[in-house]
């Protein structure tokens, strides 16, 4: 990776510090999207349900069935099938309600702003072996990147701010008048791959504006 890219990536400990979080515990449908990410997620996913349905079988089967049914292999078969189903799916419904929707938007801003950065050095690897497309404006998409990435920085404070004072904001609402909305990035864009990417950067940027937008708006 060229040295003018080095440091723009967001580290997994960098976003917890950022967010207060661990993101892979953020439910976002784009990681079902992602091979990898859709792994782990599912893995940790199965171990949860693993360790909690013995525990709630174990409490339905002795405190429940067993006094009001009896002893039944079948009624244990079926919660052996049913219970996991149903704590995965409590699980994930849980999931949906408790993870902010602006925080899930920005963390998938991050993922996006993690591509555009690994089609930058794509490409300059393939521009060594001279296959690449040649840059000219190199140093404005490195410029646009460090904007977006400073944009990404400050809609993530500004989340949690929000959202570990959303009690005191309830009845303060005119602490949000603290909060401006980000400028935009005007950078012109050529006619060339690395003007796509650019575009893409600045679509970023954006996004995190209407984000800003939106936490502006929680009163």
């Amino acid at each position: 990776m060229q040295p003018d890219l080095i440091g723009l990536e967001f580290s997994q400990g960098e976003l917890r510090r950022l967010t207060g979080v661990d993101p892979d515990d953020v439910f976002r449908p784009s990681i079902l999207q992602n091979r990898e990410k859709r792994f782990r997620f599912l893995l940790n996913e199965i171990l949860i349900c693993l360790a909690l349905s013995p525990i709630i079988i174990g409490f339905i089967y002795v405190f429940i069935v067993i006094p009001i049914i009896g002893s039944s292999s079948y009624i244990a078969i079926a919660l052996l099938i049913v219970v996991p189903i149903i704590v995965a799916a409590v699980r994930l419904l849980w999931r949906k309600k408790t993870c902010p929707e602006v925080l899930t938007n920005l963390l998938d801003d991050v993922d996006k702003y993690h591509a555009v950065i690994k089609a930058i050095d794509i490409n300059d690897q393939l521009e060594t072996d001279g296959m690449g497309v040649s840059l000219s404006d190199r140093t404005m998409v490195i410029e646009a990147l460090q904007l977006t990435r400073e944009d990404l920085v400050r809609a993530i404070n500004a989340e949690r701010i929000l959202r570990d004072n959303k009690d005191l904001i309830a009845t303060n609402p005119e602490i949000n008048n603290n909060l401006k909305a980000l400028t935009a990035i005007q950078v012109s864009t050529q006619a060339s791959e690395y003007g796509r990417i650019l575009n893409e950067a600045l679509q970023i940027g954006i996004s995190v504006q209407q984000e800003m937008r939106k936490l502006q708006g929680q009163r």
